[in-house]
């Protein structure tokens, strides 16, 4: 009996997941929508009779049980590097031209695909089966969402085809996106339901794979396009296009837009045709991408710091509007700058709705001569940034009003606001400036800061209008019966949040610096100090200012910077307090810091053992500089895969190369 029930199970799981493919790979559905329902029902009905049947893989274990804390994050195996772009017909003549230059050819073939408007994800098999999934972060780690991918039926939990043949392992590169008709659904039900509208599909993707719950993920309908294979083992592909065949038969989507071309007319024809095309496609996309199809000539071709030589994103003009300005307010930043904003008739552009748009300062206001009541085009910058891209003069009302900002008072704290010589923007100077306040606090709990979970731009304006913070110190006196009394906090949100904040007091010196917000001291100079002042704030106050000129990479203003801030009596009243309070900073070890010392690096290439990250971090705690460009001041060469450009020059300056089988003996 047991195994007919067996043989039933797998029967219909293999129904679904047939169905599965034909709908999203090959686009072409053998079932209902009642029919599929109906299997599932069948499917769901016989497992709830026989739980010892249940397989991990099976198609009704999708939705799994929500997380209990927040994100892992973890390397990427190669990374998820960015692509430059080229912002018009010109630029992509010159990319082709770049890459025969190279390749020392006439004629290069490409593929070229839609660049759509999504979240980059990276899926991870092993064996045939999916293990993990991540979002591409940094593009050296992402953060798992595994258990929100697996919601999404496009997604294949076991890789079509013979087991057999299955790689060991497979990394392939994805882009999360919804469609515009589920996204306006989406935003219907939330409308009804009296929830925030999400601005725009891509924001609305990008909130369903960061949930917590995955039962709140599938009910947003999400979808893939799979473009690239990151990295792999025991598997043999020679080209792009290939590459693209191989991932339809496995079961993973591809772009049935995708094509083959062959030279520059046909590569600027795609590009112009998908353009015009644009309002026609279920799902919103900003430009082309267009990679060279032959994997050998990539490997020649190699890449840059951040992005390949082999491929680039090829931008759509950015979609404008007319509406009109109904009227410029100011905005007040955690550094007191004052930046102007467009409140307009709204509009929508790219999908999105748009009622405001950046003004930049008062020299943009004058030089486009901006007026309120003026009827403008709106410009979607990059289909990202809404901005004014230029005014109707003709249509100029008699009611249009001239803008200055010197006429107004700071909108937070009415405070008079300075325009500083030499700068374009106008600031408060006010230290106890609300606007000012909240925003250091939401960087001070931010990510790359203090990383603070849970406190989020909402909470932290609860929290100041409850009087329970007024600066940054304050979230380190917070209490469980504070939080618990609060909207919006029960026992569970309160215990977390208080929860969040002890694990952040055990911190390292170059976020603990970064967090406090010291204008001009960026994540890199934290890092500077931190090997200068071996990790202590109390010798980083005493530095003078020639003392901070001395150190390579700190300069004028930098320094300028550090001395004002720790002049100040109430910036050091909230440094003490936040180490009264339990915060500690844990001592960087520079294991033999001057073994490196005086030695410069240059890194390239994609590495298996490490990240780029890491090797940089290992040779600068041990003294040495890393920067990005060869000279004749170079000491070594960090070589991965698909070096570039960087070794041939590090070989005409007769500059010593370490490969990664070098690399640990050399670091040791």
């Amino acid at each position: 009996m047991e195994s007919k029930n067996k043989e039933k199970i797998n029967y219909l799981t293999d129904k679904i997941n047939q169905h599965n493919y034909a709908y999203y790979v090959l686009d072409e559905p053998h079932l209902s929508d009642a029919e599929y329902d109906q299997l599932f029902r069948q499917l769901e009905s016989l497992e709830k009779e026989h739980p010892e049947l249940i397989e991990i893989s099976s198609p009704t274990q999708r939705v799994g049980h929500p997380i209990k804390s927040g994100f892992q994050s973890h390397n990427h195996d190669t990374p998820m590097l960015s692509l430059s772009n080229a912002i018009n017909e010109q630029e992509i003549h010159d990319f082709n031209k770049r890459i025969n230059k190279w390749l020392s050819q006439d004629r290069t073939s490409y593929v070229a695909e839609p660049k759509i408007d999504g979240l980059g994800v990276s899926l991870i098999y092993k064996n045939g089966h999916l293990v993990r999934a991540l979002t591409r972060g940094d593009g050296y780690s992402g953060e798992d969402i595994t258990h929100n991918i697996k919601t999404i039926n496009a997604v294949p939990m076991i890789l079509r085809g013979n087991k057999d043949n299955h790689p060991e392992f497979i990394e392939i590169r994805g882009e999360i996106f919804m469609l515009k008709s589920d996204f306006k659904k989406l935003n219907q039900v939330r409308e009804h339901d009296d929830e925030k509208v999400f601005a725009n599909a891509r924001n609305a993707a990008a909130g369903s794979v960061r949930q917590l719950d995955p039962h709140i993920t599938a009910k947003r309908k999400l979808s893939i396009f799979c473009y690239e294979i990151g990295s792999s083992k025991g598997l043999d592909i020679n080209s792009h296009w290939d590459m693209l065949s191989y991932l339809r038969s496995i079961g993973l989507p591809v772009n049935p837009l995708a094509e083959k071309i062959d030279n520059i007319e046909e590569m600027v024809r795609y590009h112009q045709t998908l353009e015009n095309q644009r309002e026609n496609i279920g799902y919103e996309i900003d430009g082309s991408v267009i990679k060279v199809d032959d994997y050998l000539l990539r490997s020649d071709l190699g890449q840059r710091a951040r992005s390949p030589r082999w491929a680039i994103a090829a931008k759509f003009k950015s979609k404008d509007a007319e509406t009109q300005i109904l009227d410029i307010t100011l905005q007040v930043g955690r550094t007191g700058v004052i930046t102007p904003v467009a409140k307009i008739k709204e509009v929508e552009i790219s999908g999105a709705m748009i009622s405001s748009a950046t003004l930049h300062n008062q020299d943009e206001i004058d030089k486009k001569d901006i007026h309120i009541n003026d009827y403008a085009i709106v410009q979607r910058s990059g289909d990202v940034i809404p901005k004014i891209s230029n005014i109707i003069v003709e249509k100029r009302p008699k009611n249009a009003i001239r803008f200055n900002i010197s006429n107004y008072n700071c909108p937070s704290c009415h405070s008079v606001i300075t325009r500083l010589k030499g700068e374009a923007a106008y600031r408060c100077d006010n230290h106890n400036c609300k606007a000012k306040v909240q925003g250091a606090i939401e960087h001070f709990c931010s990510k790359n800061a203090m990383n603070i979970d849970g406190l989020g731009i909402q909470i932290v304006e609860q929290l100041m209008d409850s009087n329970l913070v007024k600066k940054i110190d304050d979230l380190f006196t917070l209490s469980y019966s504070d939080l618990v009394a609060l909207d919006r906090f029960q026992d569970k949100s309160a215990n977390n949040l208080v929860n969040a904040i002890n694990n952040a007091k055990h911190t390292t010196f170059p976020r603990f610096i970064f967090a406090l917000g010291i204008s001009s001291v960026g994540q890199h100079i934290s890092k500077i100090l931190d090997k200068h002042c071996q990790s202590s704030v109390e010798k980083l106050s005493i530095l003078s200012i020639e003392e901070l000129e001395s150190i390579d990479g700190i300069g004028l203003v930098v320094a300028q910077s550090i001395i004002e801030f720790f002049n100040s009596p109430s910036n050091r009243k909230i440094l003490n307090n936040c180490l009264i309070n339990g915060v500690t900073i844990e001592k960087t070890i520079f294991k033999n810091s001057s073994q490196f010392k005086d030695m410069v690096f240059v890194i390239t290439g994609s590495f298996k053992e490490y990240n780029r990250t890491e090797v940089k971090e290992i040779l600068e705690k041990k003294g040495g500089r890393v920067t990005s460009t060869i000279s004749s001041k170079t000491s070594f060469l960090i070589v991965g895969d698909n070096a570039g450009s960087k070794l041939e020059k590090a070989r005409a300056f007769n500059i010593k190369n370490i490969n990664e089988d070098q690399l640990e003996s050399f670091l040791s």
